[in-house]
């Protein structure tokens, strides 16, 4: 019965925790962005540790699909292929050779065609 007691006896020591928090995250911060969050716990009586799980697993982010529009992929294409037209002149060009008549007029379409292009852009965004 006496050895029954002992076993029974608080040894001491720090009581075992339910759940035992031993990963640990590694996240950069800059100073000022430090200093934000150090500040935030400390407003609402955390330490950084639990104000960041609490954020972490608790809040909701919004955030919106980033798919372009085939509108955006299209103008993306049409401008690619321009580019490489015009890549293809300036590099003769580059060379010291003339461009032909023919060469400088698809040059002023090139031109006129990235012009229309980037408006029909502009009145997507808007």
């Amino acid at each position: 019965m006496e050895q029954q007691r002992n076993s029974m006896k608080n040894k001491g020591g720090r009581p075992k925790k339910e759940v035992k928090r031993d990963q640990l995250m590694g996240v950069k911060f800059t100073l000022y962005e430090r200093r934000i969050i150090e500040s935030r716990a400390k407003n609402v009586n955390l330490t950084v540790s639990e104000y960041l799980r609490e954020i972490a697993l608790k809040a909701k982010i919004n955030y919106k699909n980033k798919a372009l529009s085939k509108e955006i992929l299209s103008f993306t294409g049409q401008l690619n292929h321009l580019a490489a037209n015009m890549n293809q002149l300036a590099k003769k060009r580059n060379s010291n050779d003339e461009l032909s008549p023919v060469e400088r007029a698809e040059l002023k379409v090139y031109t006129q065609r990235i012009k229309d292009l980037a408006v029909e852009i502009k009145s997507c965004m808007s």
